[in-house]
């Protein structure tokens, strides 16, 4: 694991990486996860994907956009979906004492 997500939650770390407001794809917020947690192979990419719905039904992540993953960035003919963090996830970040990277 790097220093900046250190034995924090995968979620925590979701949310504070998308503390600074930028709209974000899911396979970019994927892969710097799978990177930072050192978490290669589908299986992986597809359980940290899960966690980020799962924000995003929480309400802490706004679904922004979406499209399909014509090229294969992330899993060809897969739905794609850009996020933001919402004024909800800054709270609940802030609760959790996540600081922007």
């Amino acid at each position: 694991m790097s220093e900046v997500s250190g034995n924090r939650p995968i979620k925590f770390r979701i949310l504070e990486f998308l503390l600074d407001e930028k709209e974000r794809w899911n396979y970019e917020i994927v892969s710097k996860i799978q990177e930072e947690y050192n978490m290669h192979g589908n299986y992986n990419r597809d359980s940290i994907n899960f966690d980020i719905i799962e924000l995003a039904s929480g309400g802490m992540l706004k679904d922004v956009e979406q499209k399909v993953d014509e090229d294969g960035i992330y899993k060809k003919g897969f739905l794609l979906h850009k996020y933001v963090i919402t004024d909800f996830g800054k709270a609940r970040g802030s609760d959790a004492c996540l600081r922007y990277v």
